[in-house]
């Protein structure tokens, strides 16, 4: 072996001066994201062109490194760390998770097996113990993390299928067997059927079932689809309830739902991804009724408890469900500590598993349940406040309730009333106009109402950083757009 060529890592003291300057800059950035577009103002392919075809045949400077990172990266970034971020479900990549997950990758860890990662098997299990506590979820709960709600729905629903099939289907696979089916309501996530694509049970092996008038699965409706289902020679597998859907956040009745489940024998996920952080408050622990007499749930810290993503914590009433249908341990992967240590590869799809659990107990520690609590009330809050302008202004209109903090709206000139095609591109131009200034960032959606689609704006608050006068920003600029755009027209 050649001893003059190099094969060690960067030298601490190396490692130390470009940490330092890291920090500097993320205290720098944290400080000026507000000043920042929040919507990237890039085509696409254009960070491509930029970029070498080929990985470079010698290494780099460091300083090289992270000039092109500000140069190339930060400006072709959608800031979600942006108080003005209004899309989808904002978040918050707050300062201890900022810093937990810098030591997350100096650790390095994979807690795949207790023996490769002690600590971070047992604060996993402790913080999701945590979570489960300050949302009133009752003690028989426990539970793991994985990447996202996309990822605990499917293992949660893996583990239904093992159930429903009595273990046959880990052995023998589905062919042949009379086919399953998961319901949810037509506001459900589609993460459920990308689910049942990948559990075998095909799109036709979710059945959307119809809402009421405020957008929750219907308990009777819910129970004569299964009846049919059953004539039909299909077999009910589970139903997936949502408290806090992703267009309308809308709240189904799981109590209710609960009780069709035992009926037929069924399993209940419940999807809190986004709404379930709102239990957090004593005011708002209604949204998670039921939840007790469910199988599983999912909630995502990094929606709205302020972790960096990805984060997403699945608990459930019975872990050797999951154990039973995950479980497969090859001899290089036993251990001594098998018989008395959970080893978390047993209980979901992912061999390596990230110390995600560091950054949920460094943000559940700095911020205490008081101030999460304060932060989640400030944000439904200030979407009330931004609700309350939509209803008190003649030209706009709010489309559904809004017990969350997500708010859907849009504008309607009088001389439009009545004509969805053009209040739909009226209000995408709004939408346009408004992400391309930088200030804000907002989304839209559909809303289903007696079968006709209403094309909504869509504004959500969830960034530990915004305040009031960013949503008051927010609407005066709503305001004079909608006008200029309607003079345009």
């Amino acid at each position: 072996m050649d001893e003059s060529v190099e094969t060690n890592d960067m030298h601490p003291d190396e490692l130390r001066r470009h940490a330092h300057a890291v920090a500097d800059w993320i205290a720098d950035f944290v400080g000026r994201v507000e000043d920042l577009p929040v919507l990237a103002k890039v085509r696409p392919g254009e960070v491509s062109a930029q970029l070498p075809a080929r990985a470079p045949e010698h290494g780099e400077s460091m300083d090289t490194i992270l000039a092109d990172f500000d140069r190339l990266i930060v400006p072709a970034t959608t800031h979600w760390n942006h108080p003005g971020f209004h899309a989808y479900f904002s978040n918050t990549g707050s300062g201890p998770g900022i810093l937990a997950e810098t030591l997350i990758a100096t650790l390095n860890d994979n807690a795949m097996l207790w023996r490769t990662g002690p600590a971070a098997t047992e604060l996993e299990l402790r913080t999701c113990s945590w979570v489960r506590d300050l949302l009133g979820i009752p003690e028989r709960f426990e539970g793991h993390i994985e990447d996202t709600a996309s990822t605990s729905t499917l293992v949660a629903l893996a583990a239904a299928r093992h159930r429903i099939t009595d273990g046959a289907v880990r052995e023998k696979g589905l062919a042949g067997r009379p086919p399953l089916r998961v319901y949810c309501s037509e506001e459900a996530h589609s993460s459920v059927e990308r689910a049942c694509i990948v559990l075998g049970l095909g799109v036709e092996g979710c059945r959307r079932v119809a809402v009421d008038d405020d957008f929750r699965l219907d308990p009777a409706t819910l129970r004569a689809a299964i009846a049919e289902d059953r004539v039909h020679g299909v077999v009910p597998m589970a139903v997936v309830a949502t408290t806090g859907t992703t267009s309308t956040t809308s709240v189904d009745p799981v109590a209710a739902i609960a009780d069709v489940c035992a009926e037929e024998g069924l399993w209940l996920h419940v999807d809190a991804a986004y709404g379930g952080a709102m239990a957090a408050s004593e005011r708002f622990r209604w949204v998670l009724d039921g939840v007790d007499r469910a199988d599983s749930l999912v909630v995502n810290p990094h929606k709205w408890l302020f972790v960096p993503m990805d984060c997403s914590v699945l608990l459930y009433r019975d872990a050797s469900a999951f154990r039973a249908a995950f479980s497969l341990v090859p001899p290089y992967l036993m251990t001594p500590e098998d018989d008395v240590a959970r080893n978390l590869m047993d209980y979901g799809v992912a061999l390596g598993r990230r110390f995600r659990s560091l950054k949920l107990w460094f943000v559940l520690r700095w911020f205490g349940r008081d101030r999460i609590a304060a932060l989640i009330e400030h944000h439904v809050d200030l979407a009330a406040v931004f609700a309350g302008w939509i209803d008190a202004s003649e030209d706009w209109e709010r489309l559904v309730p809004a017990p969350m903090s997500t708010v859907l709206y849009r504008h309607v000139p009088p001389a439009m009333a009545g004509d969805e095609d053009a209040l739909r591109a009226h209000n995408t131009a709004i939408m346009d106009r408004l992400n391309e200034d930088g200030r804000s960032f907002v989304s839209h959606t559909v809303v289903q109402r007696g079968g006709d689609p209403r094309f909504a704006l869509r504004m959500a608050v969830g960034n530990a950083r915004t305040q009031r006068r960013h949503v008051e920003d927010l609407w005066e600029r709503l305001q004079r757009i909608a006008g200029e755009v309607a003079t345009t027209a």
